[in-house]
């Protein structure tokens, strides 16, 4: 079975050190197979704080790790910086690959950056994102659970998120799901919640997920929320493909992550 240990939204410059010390113990009770940062690792793309993400990764038990920038991983304030090298502190922490994949025996995830500097915080997915992730997603393996990473959503389900909606993203769910895909992993909103994508509208041949996280370890919550985690475990076996989604809180109370929902979700072949 692999395990996916999806962390979004750490906001690292805002981190609260009582839940990052929860994560890192929670990682290492789970021992995730991969670990995926889905954007807004920092909160204001400063070399510092790129620097502290870094060391919690660091901190990790060993494990693969995909990332990708949101859109506060861009720096804000900085201009020049913003307009000529807005990557330039995320490749120091993370690499030069903005949209990486990962392939392991039973998943495959596919990374894509959804930021676009010229945008304060809107996400974008272009034609060419479109076709080289379909590619991609064609080329996965039968048994394969196929998971595509955004940052921010391609589905509300509250009337006031939907101004966060990633531009394009009606021609990419409708490619990505006709090509295989299972699952778009995304977060921005720090609100977590599993609905199926047919809720866009369209009538589609097969069910595919969107699976959205909370905020990991930051102080800025939402409307209350605790800090939030999703794992992911494949369900392996000689049955349909599927997966198991749960979602992770922080107690304060105990001082740890705990279990707060879990969902299985199967997909067809």
């Amino acid at each position: 079975m692999t395990v996916l240990l999806q962390v979004s939204d750490a906001h690292f410059g805002t981190e609260r050190p009582e839940v990052v010390a929860a994560l890192l113990g929670l990682a290492q009770s789970q021992q995730p197979d991969v670990v995926v940062l889905s954007g807004d690792i920092t909160q204001r793309a400063r070399r510092s704080q790129f620097a502290a993400a870094r060391a919690f990764v660091d901190r990790l038990p060993p494990t693969r790790l995909l990332a990708i920038a949101g859109n506060h991983d861009i720096p804000l304030f900085n201009a020049l910086a913003r307009i000529f090298a807005p990557y330039a502190n995320y490749a120091r922490a993370f690499g030069p690959d903005l949209e990486p994949v990962l392939e392991l025996g039973d998943m495959l995830v596919i990374g894509v950056n959804t930021t676009r500097p010229r945008r304060h915080k809107d996400g974008e997915i272009s034609e060419l994102q479109v076709q080289r992730v379909g590619a991609r997603l064609l080329s996965a393996k039968d048994h394969q659970l196929r998971i595509v990473v955004v940052h921010q959503p391609v589905l509300a389900i509250q009337e006031g998120d939907t101004r966060n909606l990633i531009h394009g993203r009606e021609r990419a769910i409708d490619a990505w799901v006709d090509s295989g895909v299972d699952i778009v992993m995304g977060g921005h909103i720090h609100l977590p919640y599993v609905r199926p994508l047919h809720a866009l509208g369209a009538h589609r041949p097969r069910t595919a997920w969107t699976v959205q996280a909370g905020t990991a370890v930051s102080s800025r919550v939402r409307d209350g929320l605790p800090n939030s985690v999703n794992v992911i475990r494949c369900v392996s076996g000689t049955g349909p493909r599927g997966c198991i989604v749960e979602r992770w809180d922080f107690a304060s109370g105990s001082n740890c992550f705990e279990q707060h929902a879990s969902q299985s979700l199967q997909f067809a072949s």
